[in-house]
């Protein structure tokens, strides 16, 4: 006779047995975590497949793993030496990849259980901006400023192939791993790339220049837009291009690179943006993390949630929700808030867990949310 699991401790995630939809507008921050140092921020935040722990990283050169069920920090790894973004869980939960922000722009291969490097990926000789990880297979990408893209495998220090761009600084793996997306915001384009021809000329190129015009409205120019995180939603249709514009995202067909909508970060197109920025003299001063960005994907690929227009709060987009033609200098179309989730706490970082009802968001703090069922709100 089979033994059943024990339950989860109190207030631990539910496992995503619920729609989303019925429990997204319900969301509230249940924990919170203090950085290790008063002034540190956090750069990047990843789950493990089975969303059992989350690895976050900080500009005070350390990593912090969680156990995301128990809702608890179990250790943190100090990288004083190398520095520490962008880690990435392998299909391993307790092996990590990791760009360092000092040194010599290496990839560390890290074993969290014992605390110790597998090895090291070396050759990108400038930061590195984006790391993904194959969705089902131990290979790796990596994005830098010394305007290389290079795909590695887990198993080999040396990289299987590399790409000259100018100015690749974030990639993406589709769903089914077949595709790999590289952008630039320097040129406002996407390239496709089928992982099987990755030396080969890309597939399909998305020009984007004329859409980021669109985006910026005349009455609140931003005079350096960046482009801070490349993801796919799950189902494979749409793809995010995350951005630190006044004004929001851009979302996009993922088949044909048409405009899905503009994803506005408030129901009022004239509410003020006051972009985060980290503390001068800290490794990768920028107004949001390179590679992470500030929105993720549910994980059905239905919604959106990252950062509010204010400086406290998260929002929550509904890619079933109509589109509606913006204000001038908005664009044609546009994707507002369906509904708000109080913080308390500016957004910088977001990430969705991929097996439980369960959200975390940082910038100092790093916050667990779960759903709230006494929040007496109506999911949207």
């Amino acid at each position: 006779m089979a033994i059943p699991p024990p339950p989860p401790p109190p207030g631990a995630p539910q496992p995503n047995t619920q729609k989303t939809s019925d429990i997204i507008g319900s969301l509230r921050p249940i924990q919170r975590f203090k950085p290790h140092k008063p002034d540190a921020l956090v750069t990047s935040l990843d789950f493990d497949d089975t969303g059992e722990f989350l690895v976050a990283t900080s500009t005070d050169d350390s990593l912090q793993l969680f156990n995301a069920k128990e809702g608890k920090l179990m250790k943190r790894i100090p990288s004083e030496k190398y520095g520490a973004h962008l880690a990435r869980f392998t299909h391993h939960s307790s092996n990590i990849i990791y760009a360092t922000t000092k040194t010599d722009n290496r990839i560390c291969y890290l074993d969290t259980h014992e605390a110790k490097f597998l090895y090291y990926f070396s050759g990108h000789t400038e930061p590195v901006t984006a790391l993904a990880v194959h969705p089902g297979e131990d290979k790796f990408i990596s994005c830098s400023l010394d305007d290389t893209v290079r795909l590695w495998n887990l198993k080999s220090k040396n990289p299987q192939a590399r790409l000259n761009l100018a100015t690749p600084h974030l990639a993406a793996f589709d769903p089914s791993g077949s595709v790999i997306a590289i952008a630039s915001s320097s040129t406002s384009s996407i390239l496709l790339y089928d992982i099987r021809n990755f030396d080969k000329p890309p597939f399909a190129t998305f020009d984007l220049r004329s859409l980021e015009q669109q985006q910026q409205p005349q009455s609140q120019p931003n005079p350096d837009p960046t482009w801070t995180k490349l993801e796919f939603s799950n189902d494979g249709k749409w793809l995010l291009v995350a951005s630190n514009a006044a004004h929001g995202h851009i979302l996009l067909d993922a088949f044909e690179g048409a405009l899905k909508a503009f994803c506005t970060r408030s129901p009022n197109p004239n509410a003020p943006f006051a972009p985060l920025r980290a503390t001068p003299g800290t490794p990768l001063t920028l107004t949001l993390p390179a590679g992470q960005g500030d929105v993720c994907f549910s994980a059905d690929g239905r919604y959106l949630i990252g950062s509010a227009a204010t400086d406290r709060d998260a929002v929550v987009w509904d890619m079933q929700a109509s589109v509606v033609r913006g204000a001038a200098g908005e664009g044609e179309k546009v994707l507002r808030p369906v509904a708000g989730l109080p913080s308390g706490r500016r957004t910088a970082v977001s990430e969705w867990n991929p097996r439980y009802n369960m959200l975390a968001t940082a910038d100092r703090d790093v916050v667990f949310w779960l759903p709230d069922e006494h929040s007496g709100m109506k999911p949207p």
